[in-house]
């Protein structure tokens, strides 16, 4: 099997597939009980946070472990709107956002709030100046995306926010950082987020946990109640096999960042010289400057199609978000581009595990398959 669909989820490390493991089979306490086995998971669990963090770039104290980016999305900007209730009732997003944001949003806009949803550039990217254009008197939040899970466009984060603090120091900045952990170098400092989101399977980590940065000094609200666990904003008893392979994927990441950015792009960079001249029509959507993402068309064609075929010979792509579960791409939408664009649109996704030979044979498997359908139409 080639995969090529690392946007949507990753293949496990060794190192987390261990963590898994042996928290699953030898340390398994409840990190809240008082007795022996509780507080090695308790320790255990400190270290993982640690790890992640660090991993992050931020202090231990400001990270919260949650059940996934999608939570972690929810906690943050419904915890903003809270927070912001009493006057600040505007929000700044872009309809080019993971579904997480975007339908979170319509949400909280079915409460009361009003949402200003920004359309991307042709490049897939947001703009200071959108933003800057957007902001009200009672705009309370600004939520954008740092790397588009579909595209791999890259947002300037770090001068949109610094420009928002300069007109309002109390607006709250939230940013997803899903597709950007462990690809683009970032900190929460150094963007000027107040609040981030990470998640683990998207880094060689188990699914089923994620993370919030909430910068020291922002008293978050949760959106459950129980016990005090993580702060009391997400309270349950914690996950420790997720967690702990979450930070078992985040420390070895850390340590292999640079040779498993520069494989991704080097494959990436071989994909776009060399598809042009087996595929003449291909167009390569938006301007991709994330390593591991790379949006692409064969207008005249059904990414579906071309997708069943590419799987019938063991290459795994898809054609926007997984959680779209195969509905058209809003992201192309917001973009401007064509209904023909969009429905032939494909996104290959890498990871460290991916190879210049399995590139080769993508790019013969879709020539084959883009042929096999040409010959059908005739």
């Amino acid at each position: 099997m080639i995969y090529f669909d690392n946007a949507a989820t990753t293949a496990p490390r060794p190192e987390a597939v261990e963590a898994v493991t042996r928290a699953l089979t030898e340390d398994f306490g409840n990190p809240s009980s008082g007795h022996a086995a509780g507080r090695r998971a308790a320790a255990a669990l400190k270290g993982a946070r640690e790890d992640v963090a660090a991993a992050l770039g931020c202090e231990p104290q400001e990270l919260l472990f949650t059940s996934g980016g999608t939570e972690a999305d929810n906690l943050a900007l419904r915890g903003a709107v809270y927070l912001q209730r009493h006057k600040l009732r505007h929000i700044i997003t872009s309809a080019a956002e993971h579904d997480a944001v975007r339908k979170t949003c319509q949400s909280l806009q079915s409460q009361g709030c009003e949402v200003t949803f920004l359309m991307p550039d042709s490049t897939g990217s947001i703009g200071i100046e959108q933003v800057l254009d957007a902001l009200r008197e009672d705009t309370g939040l600004v939520s954008l995306m740092l790397v588009n899970n579909e595209t791999g466009a890259v947002t300037d984060i770090a001068g949109i926010f610094a420009a928002v603090k300069r007109r309002n120091p109390a607006i709250l900045l939230h940013t997803d950082c899903v597709q950007a952990l462990l690809k683009v170098p970032f900190t929460p400092k150094k963007l000027g987020a107040d609040l981030v989101t990470v998640s683990s399977h998207k880094i060689h980590g188990p699914k089923g946990v994620g993370a919030l940065y909430v910068r020291r000094g922002l008293h978050l609200p949760g959106i459950v109640t129980g016990g005090g666990q993580e702060g009391g904003i997400r309270p349950g008893t914690e996950p420790m096999p997720a967690i702990l392979g979450f930070a078992a994927a985040a420390k070895a990441g850390r340590e292999t960042f640079a040779e498993d950015v520069r494989r991704m792009v080097d494959i990436k960079q071989y994909l776009m010289d060399n598809l042009p001249a087996a595929l003449p029509a291909v167009r390569f959507l938006g301007e991709s400057r994330a390593p591991h993402i790379l949006s692409l068309s064969l207008p005249g064609y059904k990414s579906e199609v071309l997708m069943n075929l590419l799987d019938a010979h063991g290459i795994c792509v898809s054609r926007s978000s997984a959680c779209k579960k195969g509905a058209r791409s809003h992201v192309l939408e917001a973009m401007g581009e064509s209904a023909e664009v969009i429905d032939a649109a494909i996104r290959v996704s890498l990871s460290r595990y991916s190879t210049i030979d399995e590139a080769d044979v993508f790019i013969r498997e879709l020539k084959e398959a883009a042929e096999t359908l040409r010959r059908k139409i005739k």
